[in-house]
């Protein structure tokens, strides 16, 4: 066990590889203050809007290469570090790009932060199929999700309550309701297509 009273994470790393989110969290509970830490101390530039978007993108690709991982060839923090270090080269570019875009269409605006214009409750491709969806059926999927995902999945997928109103309901960052939304999301998508 570590200081944390959490399973070694070689093991948790293990069980995140079988598609366990319930130690896919836990590694989020261990490394995010760590990994905010070496954003803030690396890339000094960076807000606290984006280090939380960053380790959230960065969570969310850890979770989808975690096969990738390679205990023998670094630890999991340092590969984390990684992710997000690149992640975040890639929002800055990004907002480069965008905010260039956006200062040639109207120089007037004070506020030039492309930054503004990205909201947290777009609907997404998902978010559209799952309207669709019957409701029953919609229940019984966000039934079968590990205890962890439930409440935040039935409040977003089923009650449509935008990610700011669940977090403070729940008393929860933001970034950790959007990353057990995205990861609700993903095992709704796994189980739909071991039904088809």
């Amino acid at each position: 066990m570590d200081i944390h009273g959490l399973k070694p994470i070689d093991e948790l790393v293990r069980l995140a590889v079988i598609g366990d989110g319930t130690a896919f969290t836990e590694l989020w509970d261990t490394h995010i203050a760590g990994l905010k830490a070496y954003l803030k101390g690396s890339m000094k530039n960076l807000d606290d809007f984006y280090v939380d978007d960053i380790c959230s993108r960065s969570f969310e690709k850890a979770f989808r290469q975690i096969r990738s991982y390679d205990p023998s060839r670094s630890r999991f923090s340092t590969w984390l570090r990684t992710i997000a270090h690149n992640t975040a080269l890639d929002t800055i570019e990004q907002e480069s790009r965008a905010q260039q875009k956006y200062i040639r269409l109207d120089q007037d605006i004070e506020d030039n932060s492309a930054i503004a214009f990205i909201g947290d409750d777009g609907i997404t491709a998902l978010d559209s199929i799952i309207r669709d969806e019957d409701e029953e059926k919609m229940t019984r999927y966000i039934e079968g999700l590990p205890e962890i995902y439930r409440t935040v999945a039935r409040l977003r997928l089923v009650e449509r309550m935008p990610y700011k109103e669940i977090a403070e309901e729940l008393g929860m960052e933001l970034n950790t309701v959007r990353t057990r939304i995205r990861r609700a999301k993903a095992i709704i998508e796994e189980a739909k297509a071991d039904e088809d």
